[in-house]
């Protein structure tokens, strides 16, 4: 007699890439992440891609113009759990500078891009990394977690 199957749970898809710590890499960074989105089934205009491409925008920014280590790059990783309904981001880089949320006066150009996270995302937060600097992580909510689809 065979022993029954059991179910797996889906695996987390993921998409890790390094970029330059430029205005370019973030500009990279963000098409790479809509093009993935697209691919695992969120396209362009969906609430979950649109807030998914924005984030990793604001912490890449952030990567390159607050934690940027000359020579060094930054690396962004993107999985996608159906079953939790959530695309987490991470975006690792060099510099040990904890990253601040501020409220920007109403006069200042910049100072705004983790008010933003914090708004869109589910939960965001930072953790060590394995050599120097920090990972920012943010999750950001699809909507179709695998139990929304039984």
């Amino acid at each position: 007699m065979q022993a029954p199957r059991t179910q797996s749970p889906t695996p987390a898809r993921t998409f890790t890439q390094r970029f330059s710590a430029t205005r370019r890499g973030v500009r990279l960074a963000r098409l790479l992440a809509a093009h993935q989105l697209t691919e695992w089934g969120h396209p362009h205009g969906t609430e979950a891609h649109d807030t998914v491409v924005l984030v990793v925008a604001e912490l890449a920014a952030n990567a390159v113009l607050h934690g940027r280590v000359p020579g060094r790059d930054f690396a962004l990783s993107l999985s996608c759990d159906a079953g939790r309904g959530v695309v987490r981001i991470e975006v690792t880089d060099t510099h040990p500078a904890l990253p601040a949320r501020k409220a920007p006066g109403t006069d200042e150009d910049g100072g705004r891009g983790l008010v933003l996270v914090d708004a869109l995302a589910a939960d965001w937060g930072v953790r060590d990394r394995l050599g120097p600097g920090k990972t920012v992580w943010a999750e950001c909510a699809t909507g179709t977690s695998r139990t929304d689809r039984t």
